[in-house]
């Protein structure tokens, strides 16, 4: 804690670039100059998040980055890492590995109890960020949109930390009933996150926030002797310590008076609930509701916490009913920062997720499940949740419209440090009878003086009548797929169904391309191992959905095919087709080819936006004498593991060379997992395992 520093620093190569260091000085200007909701539209590739750093460097404020999915919440949270490596950046998601919520089905008078599974490393990981911006302010706390749920109360979480120095009058016991009150247990064989242990006259504690280091607390008279950090597997001091913090081993703790006034605020609730039932004739109702919540007040009576204590944190927290619950947003200070990262897609779902969990929550009321107050155990609304933001940037090359209409400014970033351009684009027809011509309609030359409309209406007015038989709409695709892996480089294509991803990937395997599919039923870590597949030249070609869209990095990737672009859908509206067209962006020799009939209103939107675009990138590289560079970004080391245990020469290891090669995999997962690469750090598991389980 001596070494915290309260200002944030880049410390990194990169230098900024292009139009980087503009966008740096106009959003941080707008914030400065009291700008609540600004807008970076940033194309693909261009460094937003290195933009982003810069703005936080330069405001030094406490930052919310929130992003919409778990995995590309981790590959910011690494990237952040990297460019602060100085500073406390965190990561926030929800700690489930399967969740199925408790739930009342009344047509079938079917109940489901709520049933789970908390990833370990995750909690950990919520507890470091909830501890760092308690006692920091140079914080980067990188979240999914679990940070709008219920959390507890700040006040109380920080109120009952327990503050420890060397020479403070402080006796063993004492501190045993501290750590009980803040959910630590007391364990003599399993010394692990969250536990304590106590021999002689020293205590051992695990803080819940870290994985790879604990506390030693030295007695003497009465008094704290000394306080160390030491190894939690060997006990090995590593460092002594002129103050520790021993923050709270749960997010909805409360003080033992507080604690007392809320049971009594329960039992009273349940009374009236069970008066409630026995007035309109549910028995039934009445006594699972008083059997259900007599059990919980017993075990809050007896160890501070129950099963499903989370319904009952509006009053544990002194919450009046219906006002917003406590959320990570509370642990910050007032006039912190908060960027949404693809703001087109992250809003919406932050949009999307009360209204479900209260339909779900009345019926468990309505039956007698929960309490009425349980459905102060909710996530935020989106009003509730806007009201929260102190000073916000939308960050997306997409922004959708409420992001537009509500930043006082837009700020663009349209110039790649690689100086890669925007890729061209072709259309082809599907079938014979089409409105684009045989030959297609490639959209190139940015020194034309007419628009996209006028140029496919112009194609189509010079359409001849075939004469000759046209190759279709396949064997087109066949022959750029062979030229492009000629040139080893990789395809993208993208369909609307999982059939049809299915299907294609079937018929182009039958051609001997090697080939992928990837859809929502394809899980995620099988999903990580096919791109690196992909990077690495294993398959030349991978078919997709809507997964072919934010936050898939292929640099290898030069060609990016658009199936059935004129069908009008979420899947292929404007803003869906530019984010499909950014993929070939990070490849030098990008080219996106769209097979349609027709060319529609948001293809024709997609198209104006990319070759107005093209041409800002062109006339800057020109002027500044760059010629494009392809994106050069490491392969993961995770394949390259699994290849060489395969590629095994089927000798048995001897003893030895199995023990280091043990030692090995697990250093790789430890380091995994401290860079967030969860991924990664799950098939070093999964080996590891097998490893282990193999006789000798």
């Amino acid at each position: 804690m001596e070494n915290i520093q309260n200002d944030f620093k880049i410390s990194c190569d990169f230098t900024f670039k292009g139009d980087q260091q503009q966008a740096v000085d106009k959003l941080s200007s707008g914030v400065l100059n009291g700008m609540k909701e600004q807008t970076l539209l940033g194309v693909t590739g261009s460094g937003k998040t290195f933009t982003m750093a810069g703005i936080i460097e330069r405001l030094n404020k406490p930052t919310l980055v929130l992003a919409h999915n778990k995995i590309l919440a981790a590959q910011l949270c690494a990237e952040f890492k990297m460019f602060f490596p100085n500073n406390a950046v965190e990561y926030f998601v929800s700690y489930y590995n399967y969740y199925r919520p408790e739930s009342y089905i009344a047509a079938t008078d079917t109940y489901i109890e709520k049933n789970s599974a908390i990833d370990d490393e995750i909690d950990k990981l919520r507890h470091s960020a909830t501890s760092a911006i308690a006692e920091r302010n140079d914080v980067i706390i990188i979240s999914s949109v679990s940070c709008i749920y219920n959390l507890g109360d700040p006040y109380d979480y920080k109120s009952m930390v327990i503050s420890l120095r060397p020479g403070m009058a402080k006796n063993i016991q004492d501190l045993i009933e501290k750590l009980k009150s803040i959910q630590y247990k007391f364990s003599e064989k399993n010394f692990e996150r969250g536990n304590f242990c106590v021999r002689d006259n020293i205590v051992d504690i695990f803080p819940v926030e870290t994985s790879v280091r604990a506390i030693r607390i030295e007695f003497i008279n009465n008094k704290i002797e000394s306080i160390s950090q030491i190894n939690p597997i060997t006990g090995q001091v590593s460092v002594y310590l002129k103050h520790v913090a021993v923050y709270p081993a749960s997010h909805y703790i409360v003080p033992k008076d507080k604690l007392i006034s809320a049971i009594d605020m329960i039992e009273a609730e349940m009374v009236q609930r069970v008066e409630y039932f026995k007035n309109i004739g549910k028995s039934i109702e009445a006594q699972r509701i008083q059997e259900r919540t007599k059990y919980d007040i017993e075990m809050l009576t007896e160890i501070g916490f129950c099963k499903g204590i989370e319904n009952y944190s509006g009053i544990l927290a002194g919450r009046v009913p219906g006002t917003p619950p406590f959320t990570l947003f509370d642990f910050f200070p007032k006039d912190f920062l908060m960027f949404i990262d693809e703001s087109h897609v992250t809003l919406p779902q932050v949009h999307a997720m009360h209204a479900g969990d209260r339909v779900r929550k009345q019926n468990l009321v309505n039956y007698g499940f929960r309490l009425p107050s349980a459905a102060d155990n909710r996530p935020l609304t989106y009003e509730e949740f806007y009201d929260k933001i102190n000073k916000i940037i939308f960050v997306s090359a997409t922004p959708g419209d409420f992001e537009l209409s509500q930043s006082a400014q837009v700020v663009e970033q349209i110039i790649r440090p690689t100086g890669i351009v925007d890729p061209k684009i072709t259309l082809m027809p599907i079938d014979k009878v089409s409105q684009i011509p045989k030959n297609g309609i490639v959209f190139e030359d940015i020194n034309t003086d007419k628009s996209v409309q006028e140029i496919i209406e112009l194609a189509q007015k010079n359409m001849q009548e075939d004469t000759e038989s046209t190759p279709g709409q396949m064997a087109d695709l066949i022959e750029r797929i062979n030229k492009t892996i000629l040139r080893y480089k990789r395809v993208l294509i993208t369909t609307l169904t999982k059939k049809m991803a299915e299907d294609l990937t079937s018929y182009l395997s039958n051609k001997q391309i090697k080939v992928k599919y990837m859809h929502s039923d394809i899980e995620t870590i099988e999903r990580m191992q096919i791109i690196k597949e992909l990077r690495l030249g294993i398959i030349d070609v991978l078919v997709g959905i809507n997964l072919l869209r934010e936050g898939l990095d292929i640099p290898e990737a030069s060609l990016v095919v658009i199936l059935d672009a004129d069908k009008e859908g979420f899947l292929r509206t404007h803003r869906s087709l530019i984010q499909n067209i950014g993929r070939a962006a990070r490849n030098s020799e990008g080219e996106v080819v769209m097979y349609c009939d027709n060319a529609t209103k948001s293809m024709i939107l997609a198209i104006t936006e990319t070759m107005r675009r093209r041409k800002l990138q062109i006339e800057y590289n020109t002027l500044h004498n760059i010629i494009p560079k392809t994106i050069v970004k490491p392969i993961s080391e995770i394949l390259e593991i699994s290849i060489k245990n395969k590629k095994s020469t089927g000798k048995k290891m001897s003893k030895k060379e199995k023990t280091n090669m043990i030692k090995y995999l697990e250093s790789q997962m430890l380091k995994a997992s401290e860079r967030l690469d969860y991924e990664t750090a799950s098939v070093f598991r999964d080996e590891l395992d097998m490893l282990k389980k193999e006789k000798p």
